[in-house]
């Protein structure tokens, strides 16, 4: 610090290509603080291209097919319909659908930024239960069988593995898990990503004997990777009394190595989940449920459009297109209004 002959205060001087007359001459050694640049700075994770066998991947390309929606057409495909109750269908007044009015509008809830809950926890419920029911063979691993490694002190029968779990059952459980964690309905999304994207690195099938071992990884990791107040294994071991910090902290351990420590969501990806997990409650009369636009949420609407508005004129003014103002814009003095570009809260 403050010495002018340091090193670092210059740029090393331009090595000289040596001719036959002056080789002789002693060399004078030179110092050279300068980071090395001939290596390529290696990318970040979320910029890493797919590689050729992960193109027809659909937890890393965006184009690609979900698996479990491929998978809930072979059903429909077949003529099998799924079994549904009043306790996975959301109730509406009178068994009519509500319809939008003059005076009442009835908006979805749910968005790709801020999907519902509860909903979304049914829908990713439904998508796993199509995973077990066409599955296309039985690979399995030891550590996720819980045959070998259970979740209670209770027996495993041995027609466990045979019977296909429903939707309420599996639904019962990921429910649990989310609400005694605190966690977003994001993370489900991200744990089906996850769930899909070990089946495939893996080259596994989620079965009845292995669904809730798998299915508590994934949520177990997309916690972690997603929440910003993660939950800790022992948080787990709460939740399901039976289980030991030790075959969580193993359980954690395979499930990362086996998706090759490959944890990147990259946002088109989730937004294809978000979207095929909608058509699948769609084709499954798992409805989202509607709710009264409330002028708070309207206010919010009118002035997150204010802003685009802004925005376009901006871009318009800027490329030299003429804007006319409306009446509307137009104050009690013939000046043009000015709004406010913040979106209220």
């Amino acid at each position: 610090m403050g010495n002018k002959n340091s090193c670092c205060s210059y740029a090393s001087p331009t090595p000289v290509r040596k001719t036959p007359r002056d080789a002789a001459l002693p060399e004078t050694p030179e110092f050279n603080c300068q980071i090395p640049t001939s290596e390529p700075n290696l990318p970040h994770i979320s910029e890493r291209e797919p590689d050729d066998g992960e193109a027809d991947d659909p937890s890393v390309d965006p184009s690609a097919a979900t698996m479990f929606l491929e998978r809930s057409k072979q059903c429909l495909e077949n003529g099998m319909t799924r079994k549904k109750s009043q306790h996975q269908i959301a109730p509406q007044a009178g068994g009519l659908k509500k319809s939008s009015s003059c005076s009442t509008i009835y908006l979805d809830d749910s968005t790709v930024s801020q999907p519902n809950l509860k909903n979304t926890v049914k829908c990713v419920s439904l998508a796993i239960y199509y995973h077990i029911k066409n599955r296309q063979s039985e690979r399995r691993l030891d550590i996720f069988d819980e045959r070998l490694h259970p979740l209670t002190r209770d027996p495993v029968p041995e027609s466990y593995g045979s019977h296909i779990p429903e939707h309420r059952q599996i639904y019962k459980f990921v429910r649990t898990l989310f609400n005694a964690a605190q966690l977003t309905a994001e993370c489900a999304i991200i744990t089906l990503v996850y769930l899909e994207r070990l089946l495939t690195y893996a080259e596994l099938d989620i079965a009845p004997c292995n669904w809730k071992r798998i299915v508590l990884g994934a949520i177990m990791l997309a916690s972690k990777v997603w929440d910003d107040q993660a939950v800790w294994n022992v948080d787990y071991c709460q939740i399901l009394k039976d289980i030991t910090v030790e075959d969580m902290n193993e359980l954690e351990r395979q499930f990362l190595e086996l998706l090759q420590f490959n944890i990147n969501v990259p946002s088109s990806v989730y937004a294809k989940y978000y979207f095929d997990l909608r058509t699948l409650a769609e084709a499954n009369d798992l409805t989202f449920p509607s709710e009264p636009l409330s002028k708070e949420r309207a206010q919010k609407l009118e002035a997150m459009s204010r802003v685009m508005q802004d925005k376009f004129t901006a871009e318009a003014l800027k490329n030299g297109v003429k804007k006319w103002s409306s009446m509307d814009n137009i104050n009690s003095q013939g000046q043009s209004a000015r709004r406010s570009v913040a979106i209220l809260s």
